[in-house]
């Protein structure tokens, strides 16, 4: 008996063994059942593409008709090609006076900006390990303020990593303007400068950050168990209550409630350690702590182990 075609919802399957997996032969065009070797399909189309790179290198350039995929922030997102019409400059005629295509892929200056920019922005949330959500932000935000054209003459350079700034806070993943500096060719001053302009300028607002916002990461960075960051968050949360370091940032106050507690601790950490790691001088760090330890005793839970008791701490 001769195996036969079956075809189940669009399914192709030999009849005498249906559950064996069929094999392509993608040159002929074949489905061929590998028990008994009969053809059950023929001329079935290949959906890859018509060519083939044989090169291993890299820098080989795939000949993909498709280009990259659309960009609604450019002005010329669509792939779409036009026919000049109209008379005077504006109309495009070849030598014989008729209408001549135009690629909208030709990008504009103000597009070729925008990519510069977005390409910078990508390179330094891939820096920062940051995902495509907050580029997305950023990049919106760099063309807002590119259209409105209220920042000209400040470097492109600055309004991107204002806006990387502006994104991060705003997606509840803020970055110290130290760590965006650390990416970026722009000084921590001159960030400062254009992110003010921006917030003025759009209209824009970005959320107050606190120190619980950078505690996960700093002891992460550190290499501090769980035990102690939730005392330092405690201690930190604590510190701003009893308005124990007035005027302090919250960068400042979250790295000395790390060193607090893991002074506490087994896991003790530096001053120098911890600044290097928040971006905060050391200096800073110990006048922080120099205005809690007093209040020791109140700052940490109740429920922490202490390694070293409170009375055993250094007072700076």
């Amino acid at each position: 008996m001769v195996p036969t075609l079956i075809s189940f919802s669009a399914q192709i399957c030999c009849r005498e063994h249906p559950d064996t997996p069929l094999v392509e032969d993608s040159h002929a065009g074949d489905m061929i059942c590998p028990e008994c070797g009969v053809v059950v399909g023929d001329r079935v189309i290949d959906v890859g593409s018509e060519w083939r790179t044989f090169s291993n290198e890299k820098s080989t350039k795939d000949n993909s008709r498709v280009g990259a995929a659309e960009n609604p922030l450019f002005e010329g997102s669509d792939m779409s090609t036009m026919i000049a019409i109209g008379t005077g400059s504006d109309s495009l005629r070849d030598e014989f006076g008729k209408p001549m295509y135009r690629n909208r892929r030709t990008m504009n200056s103000s597009d070729r900006a925008l990519l510069t920019a977005f390409r910078e922005i990508g390179q330094m949330a891939d820096r920062l390990n940051l995902p495509k959500m907050l580029v997305d932000r950023a990049n919106t935000l760099f063309k807002q303020v590119h259209e409105s054209k209220t920042l000209k003459g400040r470097s492109n350079d600055a309004i991107v990593s204002a806006c990387m700034y502006i994104a991060c806070r705003q997606e509840g993943v803020p970055r110290t303007f130290k760590e965006i500096c650390a990416v970026s060719k722009i000084s921590k001053k001159e960030i400062g400068r254009v992110f003010k302009l921006i917030l003025k300028n759009l209209e824009t607002n970005v959320e107050l950050i606190t120190t619980g916002d950078f505690m996960s990461r700093f002891c992460s960075n550190l290499g501090l168990p769980s035990s102690v960051q939730k005392a330092a968050t405690h201690i930190a949360r604590k510190a701003v209550e009893m308005d124990l370091v007035p005027g302090r940032s919250p960068i400042s106050v979250a790295a000395a409630a790390i060193y607090m507690a893991s002074q506490a601790s087994d896991d003790k950490k530096t001053p120098k350690e911890i600044g290097d790691i928040a971006g905060v001088a050391e200096v800073t760090i110990r006048q922080s702590y120099k205005s809690m330890i007093p209040k020791a005793a109140e700052l940490f839970p109740a429920d922490f182990n202490f390694s070293t008791p409170i009375d055993s701490l250094p007072l700076n």
